[in-house]
């Protein structure tokens, strides 16, 4: 198996220049902030974008945390901060595990194999992705969210989630499952952004880089 620090590409929930402006510059944080994550000698992976067929396969679970796991999710938080970004998940670094990494302004976290087990209200909130570079929409999630999974020291995690850490931690869980935002567009507004997608030449398929842990290729988005 290619070591995971070779692995390029990233997903990073992207802020809007709007948040860029009223929220200051996450620094890295101290060491022990994340469990068994010792930030040191970590590098930055090159964003994937869509076309790339790791953003359409669903990812499996994760069995057994091991070091190149943990080193995994120590590239995954640079390149976060570095994007400037909240959330960043493993299949967007090529590697097909149900993992994220993410930090709203509180400390970052990691959860593997996450799952949601309630929603309730609704909420209207303008999301981006590095994976669609420059587009914008608002969509349309639920308002609350209970997100449960396990940490890298495999203790239980537990967050009832509302409004923004609510809606990070659903845009991440998409892209666990090969879900990008256009799939939560109307017909119109898929169709206009797939024809800006075209003009920027953003649609047209990418290089294939390796897609660890996938049993076969997936479709690029058509």
């Amino acid at each position: 198996m290619p070591g995971w620090n070779a692995l390029e590409a990233a997903y990073t929930f992207r802020l809007t220049p709007q948040e860029c402006e009223r929220r200051p510059r996450l620094s890295r944080p101290e060491r022990g902030h994340v469990p068994a994550v010792v930030l040191a000698a970590m590098s930055t992976t090159e964003i994937r974008v869509i076309g790339d067929p790791v953003l359409r396969t669903r990812a499996t679970e994760v069995t057994e945390v091991t070091g190149a796991l943990v080193r995994l999710t120590e590239d995954m938080l640079t390149t976060m901060y570095d994007a400037p970004g909240i959330g960043l998940a493993a299949p967007q670094v090529g590697v097909q595990k149900r993992i994220f990494v993410y930090d709203w302004g509180e400390g970052p976290g990691v959860v593997v194999n996450p799952r949601i087990e309630g929603s309730d209200g609704e909420w209207v909130y303008e999301e981006g992705c590095l994976s669609i570079p420059g587009l914008t929409w608002e969509i349309l999630r639920p308002k609350e969210v209970h997100l449960v999974g396990v940490d890298l020291d495999g203790n239980e995690v537990s967050i009832e989630a509302d409004e923004l850490p609510a809606r990070l931690f659903q845009h991440e869980l998409d892209h666990l499952d090969g879900v990008l935002l256009l799939d939560h567009l109307d017909l119109d507004q898929r169709r206009e952004a797939r024809r800006t997608l075209s003009e920027l030449a953003l649609a047209q398929p990418v290089a294939r880089q390796p897609i660890v842990g996938a049993s076969r290729p997936a479709s690029p988005l058509s």
